[in-house]
């Protein structure tokens, strides 16, 4: 890369899949089975880019570090993230590998089910992070120092190399699962001094291997099973942020739900932008929530 082409320095780096998202949603309710009218939609998704598009939204300058196709759908999904505000130059691109895909069905009454074939993002493993210490972005000598959110959609053994990792120990690290599902995946973070964690209820009960009934309940948990900082949300009902110095519990505002997927991943981006803006933790957490609820009743949270 030539210093022509050099992009310019990124406010945030979003660490896991960028794929293709198709989504089809129905206005009406919904169960196993059920065959019904409605809309589907093919959009740049998966968790870091949803993070990477919230950001941009509020004017930050995401850079992404994932794995790309060199395929049609994987030039097109690179162009399309680009015009939304986002760097795509250090996203590793293998002709090897087909361009990952995430599909899911929604109806009135929320998420039906989806899945996600992040299978090439885990194919490239630790390619993905190159950038980081090859010395375009940092390296061991002289590790990275901003902002990066990590997404579980990495494989076990390459989160398990990034908790461990030198090139990650001077960042300021926001990590997520990405589903329910692989929320084990972040167990190394646990014990991490500098990351912090954003689950729902679900995903903290598979963390602490237990259930909860309030995210003031689990934020605790996590704090007592080694966590330096968790966050958590349970839908509708109230968030939390524990600290050494205590949890804080609010209530998210009140709205018609019309759209599910990306949830989390707004209101982890709004948290992390009300942060970087010096905002207490009281404030960050209110218009983290206050995102999300805009984002689930179809406004964009900006």
């Amino acid at each position: 890369m030539t210093a022509a082409q050099t992009p310019e320095k990124p406010d945030i780096l979003c660490i896991g899949s960028v794929l293709w998202d198709i989504i089809g949603r129905a206005p009406s309710h919904m169960r196993q089975g059920s065959d019904v009218p409605g809309r589907i939609s093919r959009l740049p998704g998966g968790v870091a880019w949803n993070i990477a598009m919230t950001l941009a939204r509020f004017g930050l300058r995401p850079a992404a570090l994932s794995a790309i196709g060199r395929d049609i759908e994987g030039d097109e999904l690179l162009t399309a993230c680009t015009e939304m505000g986002a760097i795509m130059n250090y996203v590793y691109r293998s002709a090897d590998l087909p361009t990952d895909t995430y599909m899911a069905v929604e109806g009135k009454n929320g998420l039906i089910a989806a899945i996600a074939d992040a299978h090439s993002l885990e194919a490239a493993g630790d390619k993905i992070l190159t950038p980081l210490e090859d010395g375009t972005l940092g390296s061991e000598a002289s590790p990275y120092t901003g902002l990066i959110a990590l997404d579980g959609n990495l494989t076990q053994r390459l989160l398990d190399q990034i908790a461990r990792s030198p090139l990650f120990s001077s960042a300021d690290l926001r990590v997520a699962p990405a589903s329910p599902g692989k929320a084990e995946r972040l167990m190394p973070f646990l014990m991490h001094s500098r990351a912090v964690l954003y689950v729902n209820l679900e995903e903290a009960g598979y963390l602490c291997k237990t259930e909860f009934t309030s995210s003031k309940e689990a934020a605790a948990a996590l704090l007592e099973r080694g966590a330096a900082r968790a966050l958590v949300t349970d839908g509708g009902n109230d968030a939390s942020d524990g600290t050494a110095n205590g949890v804080i519990t609010q209530q998210p505002p009140a709205v018609l739900v019309t759209r599910v997927t990306g949830a989390g991943d707004t209101f982890m981006a709004a948290h992390i932008v009300a942060e970087s803006q010096n905002c207490s933790r009281e404030e960050a957490l209110d218009r983290a929530l206050t995102a999300a609820a805009k984002y689930v009743s179809g406004e964009h949270a900006t």
